[in-house]
């Protein structure tokens, strides 16, 4: 088998970004703001570990969003064990959300909070899940603490030509983006280019001394906030005989009238799993919303 060829170059803000409908924003929030944030997020938000395939991913997350005035509250379904329970925003985060949603233009209900202790934490290449995203919503990133870089991945076509791989021939090389996300900071993924590239945060080892002085600020630390506008909702736990339900986009019961009770088991997260992997592989017109996510899925955890 031929080895992997990439093509990589580094971009930034005023830059089209993967299939053209992302882009980076510098100086998202105000400076009082921005000179406080990464200090009060630290302190604010409640930290906890999230487990993949039975072990710690490589970095601190929380999950913070907003609460319905029925006590429902959003749900983001990604390829992960168990993930910490969803808190209220907390005064940091509602601000930051603030300042996002001015720039996006549509709500964020939901944020994933990530705490990159050193350059040795990362995130693998993956497109984000969208079972749950509201459909044709953008996924918004904002970076506080020491730059990282994120890249941006081409996806590998599955239809390939038979006779160059008969013949051992090259692929064409996949096209890759560096994009090095500074201390206030906001990306933004937009849904074709969540479908055809994958993204990531590799490693960074090199010692502390050795960085530049974005990349060394706070002590090589970073906090990222992913944003997301969530159409899928989980009831209260102590609402009803049958305990928590779950309903919206994402769900079997699209209204919160029509809501089922979660299930729970490896057994009944198989479908769900399958969709998600193909949602990694499969780009552009190759991915099929309606067809892997449009029926719902009532599980809530992986195992």
């Amino acid at each position: 088998m031929a080895p992997k060829q990439t093509h990589s170059v580094t971009l930034g803000a005023g830059d089209a970004l993967g299939t053209g409908d992302s882009y980076l924003k510098l100086d998202l929030l105000p400076e009082e703001l921005a000179a406080v944030a990464f200090e009060k997020l630290k302190e604010e938000v409640k930290w906890d570990v999230m487990h993949h395939r039975g072990g710690e991913v490589p970095r601190l997350v929380a999950v913070e969003g907003e609460l319905q005035e029925d006590g429902s509250f959003p749900i983001y379904r990604h390829p992960a064990d168990f993930s910490p329970p969803l808190l209220p925003l907390s005064p940091t985060v509602s601000q930051i959300r603030t300042h996002a949603e001015s720039i996006v233009g549509h709500p964020l209900n939901h944020v994933l909070i990530q705490l990159y202790r050193t350059g040795a934490d990362y995130i693998s290449d993956h497109s984000d899940k969208t079972i749950d995203v509201v459909r044709g919503s953008s996924i918004v990133n904002v970076s506080l603490g020491a730059q990282r870089v994120m890249v941006l991945r081409q996806k590998q076509k599955k239809v390939f030509d038979a006779s160059a791989e008969a013949n051992e021939e090259r692929p064409p090389p996949r096209p890759a983006q560096r994009i090095p996300l500074p201390h206030n900071s906001l990306f933004v993924l937009g849904p074709q280019t969540n479908t055809s590239w994958l993204h990531s945060i590799p490693t960074d080892k090199r010692p502390l001394a050795t960085k530049s002085p974005e990349e060394s600020f706070m002590d090589g630390e970073r906090i990222s906030l992913t944003f997301r506008h969530i159409g899928t909702f989980l009831t209260p736990e102590s609402e009803g005989a049958d305990g928590q339900k779950i309903f919206g986009q994402g769900a079997t019961g699209k209204t919160r009238a029509e809501a089922k009770p979660v299930l729970r088991g490896e057994d009944a997260s198989l479908g769900m799993r399958e969709a998600f992997g193909r949602e990694n592989q499969l780009s552009g017109d190759e991915w099929d919303w309606e067809r892997w996510y449009g029926q719902g899925f009532d599980v809530v955890h992986l195992v």
